[in-house]
C-alpha cells in the first residue's frame, strides 16, 4: 500500500491556494466556475431546508475535509496534525474540535458526499426502471469519468480509500459513510416501490426488506470501488469501478428484488 508520500501531491495548503487547485477536492476550477458539478460538493451546504447557521456550519466541515484530505495526500496520514488541518483550513483549534473529535473524522464530509450521491442517482433514476436496472443506472451516472463525476476526482477517492485502508480509524470513518448511504438507499427504495404500488401503505416486514436490499446493493458497489481503488486499472477502464459494480449487481440477478 503507497505511503503518504507516494500519493497526488497537493501544491500549498493555505486556503488560496486550495481554492485555485482543482486537484484538491471542492477546489475551483473552470468547470465549476461555469457551474460543472464536483461529487465532494456539501448536499447539505446547499440544501434548502437548512437554516443559514446550519449551512455556514455545513460550508466549515466541508473546508476542514478539504484542508485534511490535501494535507494527507501531501504529507501522509499520522504527519499530519489536527492542529495543521486547522491551520490549513484557517480555524482555530479548538473550532476544529467543535466539528471533529479527531483528524481521521475530518474525511467524513468527502465520504459522505461521494456514496450519499450513489443513493440519490437511484432515487432519480427514471420512474420506469425496475430496482435492478435503477441502481446500475445510478452507477454509470455517478462513476463514470466525465459523467458524473471529475476524472481527478476519482484519483483523489482512489488514494484516500487507500489511506483508509491502513488506517483502522480512517476505515471506520469510511465504513460509518457506507452505512450512512446505505439508509439513504433503503429510504431511496421504499419511496420508489410506493410510487410505483400507486402509494400503498408501508411495509410489512417494517421497511426490512428494503434496509435489506439497500444493504446488498451498497455492498456490491463499496467492494468494485475498493478493489478498483486497491489496483492500478484505470477508472474508465475495462476494469473500473463502473465495469466492476455493474458486474457485482449481475451477480445479483436471483435477490428477490421484486419484494423490495
Amino acid at each position: 500500500m503507497p505511503q503518504g508520500h507516494n500519493l497526488p501531491s497537493v501544491t500549498g495548503t493555505n486556503r488560496a491556494a486550495r481554492a485555485s487547485d482543482p486537484r484538491v477536492p471542492g477546489g475551483s476550477s473552470s468547470a465549476d466556475r461555469a457551474g460543472g458539478g464536483d461529487e465532494v460538493r456539501s448536499g447539505a451546504a446547499a440544501a434548502p431546508g437548512l437554516s443559514l447557521t446550519e449551512r455556514r456550519k455545513a460550508a466549515t466541515r466541508l473546508e476542514i475535509a478539504r484542508a485534511a484530505a490535501g494535507l494527507f495526500m501531501r504529507h501522509g496520514l499520522r504527519a499530519t496534525r489536527a492542529e495543521d488541518i486547522a491551520r490549513a483550513a484557517g480555524v482555530a483549534p479548538r473550532t476544529f474540535y467543535r466539528y471533529f473529535a479527531s483528524k481521521e473524522e475530518c474525511l467524513a464530509p468527502l465520504f459522505s458526499a461521494g456514496v450519499e450521491k450513489w443513493a440519490e442517482a437511484v432515487r432519480d433514476a427514471p420512474a420506469d426502471l425496475s430496482v435492478p436496472e435503477a441502481l446500475r443506472h445510478a452507477v454509470v451516472q455517478t462513476l463514470t469519468p466525465g459523467v458524473g463525476v471529475r476524472p481527478e476526482s476519482m484519483d483523489w477517492a482512489r488514494a484516500l480509500l487507500r489511506l483508509a485502508e491502513g488506517s483502522p480509524a480512517l476505515l471506520r470513518v469510511w465504513g460509518e459513510a457506507c452505512q450512512g448511504a446505505e439508509r439513504t438507499l433503503a429510504r431511496v427504495l421504499e419511496a420508489r416501490a410506493s410510487a410505483a404500488s400507486g402509494g400503498a401503505g408501508a411495509s410489512a416486514g417494517g421497511g426490512a426488506e428494503f434496509r435489506l436490499g439497500a444493504a446488498v446493493a451498497g455492498a456490491a458497489v463499496r467492494v468494485a470501488v475498493e478493489a478498483w481503488a486497491a489496483g492500478d486499472e484505470l477508472a474508465d477502464g475495462p476494469a473500473g469501478p463502473v465495469v466492476l459494480a455493474v458486474r457485482h449487481l449481475e451477480a445479483l440477478r436471483d435477490f428477490p428484488w421484486g419484494a423490495v
